[in-house]
């Protein structure tokens, strides 16, 4: 496969999950044997930061590893086109940029959401004229090989294991994550590690509630700035420590530590999946109940059970009531053994297929040659 040059488009959203799509297909891009050329484009340089040490929130551009980066304007620099554009999740690249992409004869790429709907497969690749003459089309990340794939760097899944099989590196990252020492212990010893990255309406109480009747007593590690209404402190056998945003690096090494991981939105769910551990997705709610829909087709593609399929649908009403008594069946020894079984199968299963990078790859070299 020979070299191309991408173009990468995104707008910094609240809750980070387009810049945390777009980085890691950046980095993935720029780190492949072809050795392909990267500019991302990002309006809010200081919304990235958050994720990426290292960014310079007031420098016009930038480069960080690989990875050329450029602050989105109103008034971007007319720089050449690539000679394909990326633009990520339906954010509009400049017009002027358009015209020039035009002239280049760029390939124009519509990255769309992360969707497990029987729909996508037809969508996928699919031309969208457009009145200036560029080829554009939709490119669909998905769960199975008629779509574009999940994100997964090379060799995840053995650098996830080489981590995990030193259990030092557990306890350290808790210490950087300033949770007390007398609890770093008990981790070791049995105690239960829970992630709670969700939104904020989120039944987070249900889920504490749930822990706090088991036996042992549980860890939820809270990013900053998550669930607010929900208190930073001992409840009952559960503790509740919040932690400072980390990069993605770091993030992965959370999920791949926990025992649960509750996630929210597109980047940190596929990133659970990565993790091969018991997962619980917020989805990202809509007003007119679409995002439902998207939650049963994902959980139709899963190998869940019955009994952790309702655990996904309780999470994703605000009722704790409802969450906590899911919860509580899904958590029960058996039940939650094997949805850990489950989810490594599942997780052993989508890395048998190629990434979105390597789709996203083959497919310009279909079209550009």
């Amino acid at each position: 496969m020979r070299a191309f040059s991408f173009d990468i488009f995104c707008r910094v959203v609240d809750n980070f999950g387009d810049i945390g799509v777009c980085w890691r297909l950046a980095r993935r891009l720029a780190g492949m044997p072809a050795g392909h050329r990267v500019r991302l484009w990002v309006d809010d340089l200081a919304g990235f930061a958050r994720i990426q040490p290292g960014v310079d929130a007031g420098a016009a551009g930038q480069r960080i590893g690989r990875v050329e980066i450029v602050h989105w304007t109103a008034a971007p620099p007319a720089l050449a086109p690539g000679e394909v554009v990326i633009e990520a999740f339906a954010c509009h690249p400049p017009p002027a940029f358009v015209a020039r992409m035009a002239q280049r004869g760029s390939l124009w790429i519509n990255l769309e959401y992360l969707s497990a709907e029987s729909w996508v497969e037809s969508c996928h690749t699919v031309p969208s004229p457009q009145p200036t003459g560029v080829r554009k089309v939709f490119f669909f990340p998905g769960f199975t090989p008629g779509t574009g794939g999940l994100l997964r760097e090379s060799g995840l899944l053995e650098t996830r294991d080489d981590w995990l099989a030193d259990p030092g590196r557990r306890r350290e990252l808790l210490r950087a994550l300033g949770v007390p020492a007398e609890f770093r212990e008990r981790i070791g010893q049995g105690a239960r590690q829970v992630l709670l990255f969700s939104y904020p309406d989120a039944p987070a109480l249900g889920l504490v509630q749930s822990l706090g009747a088991l036996e042992t007593q549980s860890l939820v590690l809270v990013p900053s700035g998550v669930c607010p209404g929900l208190r930073r402190a001992w409840h009952g056998k559960v503790l509740v420590h919040e932690f400072p945003f980390l990069d993605q690096d770091g993030f992965d090494r959370v999920l791949w530590s926990s025992d649960l991981n509750c996630v929210r939105g597109e980047d940190s769910l596929v990133r659970a999946l990565w993790a091969g551990k018991p997962l619980l997705w917020h989805i990202y709610p809509q007003a007119d109940g679409a995002h439902l829909a998207k939650l049963d087709a994902f959980l139709e593609r899963s190998p869940f059970a019955a009994v952790v399929k309702r655990c996904h649908r309780a999470w994703n009403q605000p009722d704790p009531g409802i969450a906590a008594d899911a919860l509580a069946l899904a958590l029960q020894p058996e039940n939650f053994s094997a949805w850990a079984r489950s989810s490594a199968q599942w997780c052993r299963s989508l890395a048998r297929q190629a990434d979105l990078a390597e789709s996203l790859a083959a497919f310009c070299e279909r079209e550009l040659g």
